[in-house]
């Protein structure tokens, strides 16, 4: 969804082909051509020369709205929107936002934990250059930040 500017909006496709480095066999394209990855680079929505591509960057747009989608869909490519192509595009558009919610929350969740480690990391350095004893140092970590004992040991020892 993202790509650097010089693969946006395009499509390439890798496969795998014989080639002969030494020799002349030659095989059954089905017995090797098993295997086929097609790359879809989006760029902004109107950038592409392709209807193709166009239309994907409708459909899969983050900032556009379903109704908005349905109507570009309609206008610009000429799909007839049925009631249930309506609510596919709908639940599409849910869903992506639903990802990305997940997403933030992922990542907050992460910057909280990363925030701790921080803070217990502190008070490790802290106490220890007031050359206070492990074990009295694991009893604090343990109480300020409602750890298990095993688990801060492990903060200590890192």
């Amino acid at each position: 969804m993202n790509p650097p500017k010089s693969r946006e909006n395009s499509i390439t496709r890798y496969y795998i082909a014989e080639e002969n480095l030494a020799g002349s066999v030659k095989e059954q394209k089905a017995d090797y051509d098993l295997l086929a990855a097609v790359m879809i680079c989006l760029g902004k929505e109107g950038d592409s020369d392709t209807d193709l591509l166009k239309l994907l960057n409708v459909l899969l747009s983050t900032e556009t709205g379903s109704e908005d989608k349905c109507q570009i869909l309609e206008e610009d490519f000429h799909i007839k929107m049925t009631q249930a192509l309506e609510s596919e595009v709908s639940l599409m558009c849910n869903l992506s936002k639903g990802v990305e919610e997940k997403g933030i929350q992922k990542g907050i969740q992460k910057g909280i934990q990363k925030g701790i480690d921080k803070g217990i990391t502190a008070m490790i350095l802290t106490l220890k250059e007031l050359q206070i004893s492990s074990d009295v140092i694991l009893k604090q970590i343990c109480e300020k930040f409602d750890l298990t004992e095993e688990t801060a040991e492990t903060y200590l020892k890192e």
